[in-house]
């Protein structure tokens, strides 16, 4: 008797097939739950620089270049104008006060020179002159006043004789009246002529006076006349080291032309240039500090050129302690400038993340799964070494710092 086979449901063709869209519903369901869905790419650790996040002391400094310049320069112009006739201290030289430094020929200057002084000569001559006829008009009246006294003390005695015998009827009138004449018209005379004296003796002095005045004046002018040619010697004002330009015997000066300086030696200041972008973070009192010949020297901002050009404006800084042996006119030093106080932060050291964030967002690396992903942060202020960490990341933090120009829009990075 035949027996009926029954169909079988569950067969292993149809369970491993149940079985295998059950499994892709499964992934397809995890990847859209849990998988990481951000975009990655893989990244070779060796092209990459990652650096620690570490708290510490953020000192707020630029790095800036100054160039050594003499801090006091007495300038050399030419007083008057001529040939270099010879060139006595050349560029360079050490000079002391009162060195000759150019020797100048002016034959015009000198025949000017020889005009005036005869003419100045002349002046004086004619003032003593004066003053001479003045003494001379002072004795004449004198002379005439002595005259007088001599007639009068001829004619008082017999004046006086002649009134008592006239009160004795001795002489007559007209006698005793001629007597009397000639003696009160010397008394009048003497008084006259004495009046006129006081006031010409007064006149004479103010003359005189103002003779004196106008004869000082000239002597003095004189004086300085003869010192016009003197300053065809050019002469070093002070002592330190000459700095001349190009100049050459025969070479024609114009006067009030500058044609050096000299600088002195003990006193140097350095002239630096600063970003204009830090121009409202300086101010006089500022510090810094740099390394010349093994050692370190402070200096000291004391003045400061607001004017930009090129985006870059200039201080003047000095140094507060001993100037370092052996520095020069014209050297670079580079100084570390101070803009603040130190303070303790948070610090990221610097790279060439920067210029692709911002400082907005890094890499952080993630040590165990060998990724590094992406982080929102918040810098602060920066200096050469490192920036200020306000937000995103703490101590111990590793981050890539390196350029990101090659990761894209990626978000993690596989690193291998």
């Amino acid at each position: 008797m035949d027996r009926k086979i029954e169909k079988k449901t569950w067969t292993p063709k149809r369970i491993a097939l149940l079985g295998s869209g059950v499994l892709l519903i499964g992934f397809i369901f995890y990847q859209l739950i849990f998988a990481d869905s951000r975009s990655s790419m893989n990244v070779n650790m060796e092209r990459i620089t990652i650096a620690t996040v570490k708290e510490g002391e953020f000192t707020d400094y630029i790095p800036v270049s100054g160039t050594i310049e003499p801090g006091e320069v007495f300038y050399l112009d030419a007083l008057e104008g001529g040939n270099i006739q010879q060139i006595v201290r050349e560029s360079g030289a050490i000079v002391n006060r009162g060195d000759t430094i150019l020797l100048l020929s002016n034959s015009k200057l000198q025949l000017e020179v020889m005009e005036r002084e005869s003419g100045l000569y002349f002046q004086i001559n004619n003032l003593r002159q004066v003053r001479l006829q003045l003494d001379q008009n002072d004795l004449n009246q004198q002379a005439q006043l002595a005259e007088i006294d001599y007639q009068i003390s001829l004619l008082r005695p017999q004046y006086e004789r002649f009134r008592e015998l006239h009160n004795k009827k001795l002489v007559s009138d007209r006698e005793f009246e001629e007597v009397r004449e000639q003696y009160e018209y010397n008394v009048k005379r003497r008084k006259l002529t004495y009046e006129a004296y006081r006031n010409d003796s007064m006149s004479r002095a103010i003359q005189k006076k103002q003779l004196q005045d106008s004869e000082r004046r000239m002597n003095q002018s004189l004086n300085g006349v003869g010192h016009i040619l003197d300053n065809l010697a050019v002469r070093a004002p002070i002592s330190g080291q000459l700095s001349t330009e190009q100049i050459e015997v025969g070479q024609s000066i114009t006067p009030g032309q500058r044609f050096g300086q000299i600088d002195i030696l003990d006193k140097f200041k350095i002239r630096v240039q600063i970003d204009e972008l830090y121009l409202p973070r300086v101010y006089t009192g500022l510090k810094g500090s740099f390394n010349f010949s093994g050692g370190s020297y402070e200096v000291e901002i004391f003045k400061i050129y607001p004017n930009v050009t090129s985006g870059r404006f200039e201080v003047d800084m000095a140094f507060t302690d001993d100037v370092p042996n052996g520095i020069r006119r014209g050297q670079t030093v580079r100084i570390r400038l101070e803009l603040g106080e130190s303070q303790q932060a948070v610090l990221l050291p610097t790279g060439g993340f920067y210029k692709d964030t911002g400082g907005n967002w890094v890499f952080v690396v993630d040590q165990q799964s060998g990724k590094a992903e992406k982080r929102n942060i918040r810098l602060g202020r920066k200096n050469p070494e490192y920036y200020e960490v306000i937000e995103g990341l703490k101590p111990g933090d590793k981050v890539i710092v390196s350029g990101y120009e090659n990761f894209g829009k990626n978000e993690v990075l596989n690193l291998k």
